[in-house]
């Protein structure tokens, strides 16, 4: 079983970030598997009179990421807002020598991962309330659960994850942040359905086999010219510039996923669900992709989106890239400020 069995230790990114190890009583190739748990506290001078003085959020990095957005943590600790990310098993912080970077065969694994971080917030399962019929979460009152209040966060396919997560456990969660989520094959769904047998069967006999490489770093470039890649030794590690391997277990996980939002599934709260306004393929290198969405087809995002839940709000960001916040000044400053202008439509109390 999941548990904490150390003390919060300075982390990488200086102060005021803070990191915690999280066993996850699941054995991996090398040794028992782990999360991380990274935060940041606004000072307390700072809290009584925030507004989001109540809430904890709770953020999920992507594929072949981890958590190094400062400014991200900022926004929200400035509102008063206890920050909190969390590095998956095999990934950033929690990757271990000899363990598969990113690899899972069922995004239902990261369940554990999850909880054990909401253990650590002091955000229990039986402290849920449910959702009043149409998802709101405006609070009656500030701090309706416990004194705390939950925001998820998730990029990517860490937004995929957790939207899947907040379906399968309605009533969690106040507040849903989705930045470019991959809520759907870039193939579209008629391609989804027309690969996924033969995945599925190459995830039966082979669940770790080698697949050709499908990332050619054109994203990694584009956040090189803008000048958003983090920095730090770790980065050629944990965010190489082609991304992880990939295997067909873990590419059938991911289109499970997609068949389960295709279907619909009701997060049970407000979700925001954040885009660029065009994608470029990555076929070859083009000077678009430094304001475009080079990853995803953000079309085909835009409508799985109306799959999630009731009240679902779409935001384009022109000139925005996979990493709405990690854009150009001008697309990451209009991000901001349509996260900012739904936090106050729907975080922050009456």
């Amino acid at each position: 079983m999941a548990g904490t069995t150390a003390a919060w230790a300075p982390d990488i990114l200086g102060e005021p970030f803070e990191q915690l190890t999280l066993p996850l009583g699941v054995a991996g190739e090398h040794g028992d598997l782990v999360a991380t748990l990274v935060r940041s506290i606004p000072h307390p001078l700072a809290i009584p009179f925030a507004p989001l003085r109540d809430v904890d959020v709770l953020y999920v990095h992507g594929w072949s990421d981890y958590f190094f957005q400062r400014d991200l943590a900022r926004f929200w600790t400035q509102r008063g807002a206890r920050f909190y990310a969390l590095d998956l098993r095999r990934y950033g912080r929690s990757l271990r020598e000899g363990q598969s970077p990113g690899y899972i065969d069922s995004l239902e694994d990261y369940d554990v991962d999850i909880e054990a971080a909401l253990e650590a917030m002091g955000h229990h399962p039986a402290a849920g309330r449910r959702r009043r019929a149409h998802g709101v979460a405006k609070p009656d009152r500030p701090g309706a659960r416990n004194g705390r209040r939950l925001v998820l966060m998730g990029h990517s396919t860490g937004g995929l994850t957790l939207t899947l997560w907040a379906d399968r456990h309605r009533g969690r969660a106040d507040a849903l942040v989705l930045n470019s989520p991959w809520l759907e094959l870039q193939l579209g769904p008629l391609g989804r359905q027309a690969l996924a047998p033969l995945v599925d069967m190459r995830a039966r006999l082979d669940p770790r086999g080698t697949q050709p490489a499908v990332d050619f770093g054109f994203y990694s470039r584009a956040q090189s010219e803008i000048g958003t890649l983090p920095d730090g030794e770790q980065r050629a590690l944990w965010r190489p510039d082609r991304g992880f391997p990939t295997a067909p277990g873990w590419l059938s996980a991911v289109m499970a996923g997609h068949r389960r939002v295709a279907a619909g599934v009701d997060v049970g709260c407000p979700a925001l669900v954040l885009l660029s306004k065009a994608s470029t393929a990555p076929l070859s290198w083009r000077p678009s992709m430094t304001s475009t969405d080079s990853v995803l087809v953000v079309d085909d995002i835009a409508r799985a989106a109306t799959r999630i839940g009731g009240l679902v709000t779409l935001s384009r960001i022109r000139g925005a890239i996979h990493d709405v916040f990690l854009s150009r000044d001008r697309a990451r400053t209009a991000a901001y400020d349509a996260l900012d202008r739904w936090v106050n439509g729907y975080v922050v109390p009456d």
